[in-house]
């Protein structure tokens, strides 16, 4: 068994009705980039009245028609934020958590510890969440916070720390596949092939998908020599 294969975005998500939202991290295969993806899926119509919405540096999530929006505590949250020499990715407002702890000088794994999934039982959908790292050359960090039983009594919280590899990155998503109640992600992110190309990888993930659960997905490329970022977005959603 080859415990360091790893498969495209594409062939790794290709045919699972509902990953839920996920993110991914890694470095190019020419070593030249960090390479950052977030996307989100919906079954609900709350779920699905969704667009990304880019602010500077920042990815802010809205309703893309805000008089059907049910309850939007769950679904409108920023994604993505900057805070200093990091990049903050997540699926929910624990970027804010995060975000503040990172300034206060605190770290990653602090800012989690006060948060847990989240309470829309049965699912307990996991909170997932990553943090990149460019204060000393590249590296990043990824987190999961699940019920610990079917009954959401405890949370159980599991952080990967990861050396930035040429051509390699780590998927995180919040569902196994679909199902009632939805299975949450079990075990290590997985490994990943990330290519050179931003459009290469964004359409590789985005047209992967299921094609009736997809709402957004975001995808940013930072140079490592200067800095500069590259990005994608596709809303299903057109404004």
């Amino acid at each position: 068994m080859d415990v360091y294969k790893q498969e495209s975005m594409g062939k790794t998500i290709a045919g699972n009705p509902y990953v839920g939202r996920g993110i991914v991290v890694g470095k190019t295969a020419d070593g030249k980039n960090a390479a950052v993806a977030y996307f989100i899926m919906g079954r609900s119509e709350n779920s699905r009245n969704r667009v990304f919405v880019e602010n500077g540096d920042e990815v802010i999530i809205h309703p893309f028609d805000s008089s059907k929006v049910e309850d939007p505590s769950l679904i409108i949250y920023s994604p993505i934020r900057k805070a200093g020499d990091c990049l903050i990715v997540t699926n929910g407002d624990q970027t804010d958590t995060i975000y503040d702890f990172i300034k206060d000088g605190k770290t990653f794994e602090q800012a989690l510890e006060t948060r847990e999934f989240e309470p829309d039982g049965p699912n307990f959908t996991p909170r997932i969440s990553a943090l990149l790292d460019f204060s000393d050359g590249f590296t990043y960090k990824m987190s999961i916070l699940k019920s610990a039983d079917r009954d959401g009594s405890a949370c159980s919280r599991y952080t990967f720390s990861y050396p930035a590899i040429s051509g390699t990155g780590h998927f995180l998503h919040t569902y196994v596949t679909d199902g009632n109640p939805i299975p949450t992600f079990m075990g290590e992110p997985e490994r990943v092939t990330v290519p050179n190309d931003i459009d290469e990888f964004t359409n590789d993930i985005w047209e992967n998908l299921d094609s009736n659960n997809k709402i957004s997905i975001y995808v940013r490329y930072i140079s490592l020599e200067d800095g500069t970022a590259v990005n994608r977005m596709i809303n299903a959603n057109k404004r």
